[in-house]
């Protein structure tokens, strides 16, 4: 089909060609940035705990001082302990998606940050917590007894220490880290072992990268690890064991507070902090789907009105031996040329829009393939909308398009 007729009807219809372009051109930019922003989050609430959710809760409580931890946790064991369905209780002072309580820099050297490593989440862990949790250890060995030391500050002065995969290969890549040192201002710590996955409390707030920099940080109970307790319990039990448990906290220790928010199961705990990343896909697919239907509608119309402003030179060409297919190729063609200059600059807005979004929003650079992918879905789309159009054209008889002469 020759290209230079149809370069020439565009051209003497420059503003609407212009208006659909532009329109196309913002639907590129909107869908490739928006699908990245949907891909984010997504890859975001699919985060791998490590830990065994569905049988894990937490039970939190408040309003008591540093030196009333040791008796605190001694009442607390044993009051949940004896709650019916609970397999085990153990100190924690973090959980995956709860409350972040212990999140510091660490790096090579100590007292410097010349040779940082980046800021992680300490979680300090009474014993028996680690088979609690259901992690995976890949390198290195459990806690032993002597492992346990009290905190000072925020963490044991002396500890060993299990590292999350992830922040073993950031920290220490190509080696092993067992065995590796690393401090926090004049805290040091020695790597004992290397957990599959372990997530972070509050993943959303460290990049994609650092989502499981998390050190299990064996402590004795008491001082800083007081008042946050996991139960374990089988799946089907567990909504029941943690009513009872908080309805027990009242009589175990009555001189506390207990922390409604925070004190779930996992599962619950996981759905609350990712409940505003899935209103924003919901919301991002809203603006996708609403772009590509207001662009089809676009297409359409303006495919419509062409239809019936060219009866004339549609009658004329029937005339002259032109097909069905050679009309329906015709708007085919010219959509897609429309289509394609609007996709051309839809990429140049696209990163314009991504640069925008980085500089307010520290999103991380719109990956390439994102452009062809955005291409395609439009070209299909385009093909689509003009395709009803321009099978009503096709379809008008040579005979009836010659009387409108």
């Amino acid at each position: 089909m020759q290209i230079r007729p149809i370069l020439a009807a565009l051209r003497r219809h420059r503003l609407a060609t212009l208006l659909i372009s532009l329109e196309v051109a913002l639907a590129c930019a909107v869908l490739c940035n928006a699908c990245f922003l949907v891909a984010q989050r997504w890859e975001l609430i699919q985060t791998r705990s490590g830990v065994d959710e569905s049988s894990l809760a937490m039970v939190m409580v408040h309003g008591f001082e540093a030196d009333q931890g040791k008796d605190l946790n001694a009442r607390m064991l044993a009051g949940l302990r004896a709650v019916p369905g609970v397999q085990s209780v153990n100190l924690i002072s973090q959980v995956p998606f709860g409350p972040q309580t212990g999140a510091a820099g660490i790096s090579h050297d100590q007292g410097s940050f010349k040779r940082k490593i980046g800021v992680v989440d300490f979680v300090l862990a009474g014993p028996g917590t680690f088979q609690a949790l259901g992690l995976e250890l890949v390198a290195g060995r459990l806690p032993k007894v002597g492992d346990y030391s009290p905190a000072t500050n925020f963490a044991p002065a002396d500890a060993q220490v299990l590292v999350s995969r992830s922040l073993a290969e950031h920290a220490w890549p190509g080696e092993s880290p067992l065995g590796k040192e690393f401090w926090c201002d004049k805290l040091h710590f020695r790597i004992i072992g290397v957990v599959d996955h372990f997530a972070r409390a509050r993943p959303r707030d460290w990049g994609s990268q650092a989502v499981e920099w998390t050190v299990f940080t064996p402590t004795l109970p008491g001082g800083s690890l007081a008042g946050t307790y996991l139960l374990r319990a089988k799946p089907q039990d567990l909504p029941r064991v943690l009513r009872d448990a908080r309805n027990a906290v009242a009589k175990i220790a009555p001189d506390v507070v207990l922390d409604q928010e925070n004190s779930r199961t996992l599962v619950d705990l996981r759905a609350s902090y990712f409940k505003a990343d899935r209103i924003m896909i919901d919301l991002l697919i809203g603006v996708i789907a609403t772009m590509l239907c207001v662009t089809a509608l676009g297409i359409v119309g303006l495919a419509s009105f062409w239809v019936g402003q060219r009866q004339k030179q549609i009658g004329v060409r029937r005339a002259l031996g032109a097909t069905r297919g050679d009309i329906l190729r015709y708007f085919q063609t010219e959509n897609f040329l429309i289509v394609s200059f609007g996709i051309a600059l839809g990429m140049v807005l696209a990163f314009g829009l991504n640069l925008l979004l980085m500089s307010h929003y520290e999103l991380p650079r719109l990956p390439l393939y994102y452009l062809p992918v955005g291409a395609l879905a439009l070209w299909g789309l385009g093909q689509l909308a003009v395709l009803a159009p321009a099978l009503r054209a096709a379809a008008v008889p040579p005979v009836v398009a010659t009387r409108s002469v």
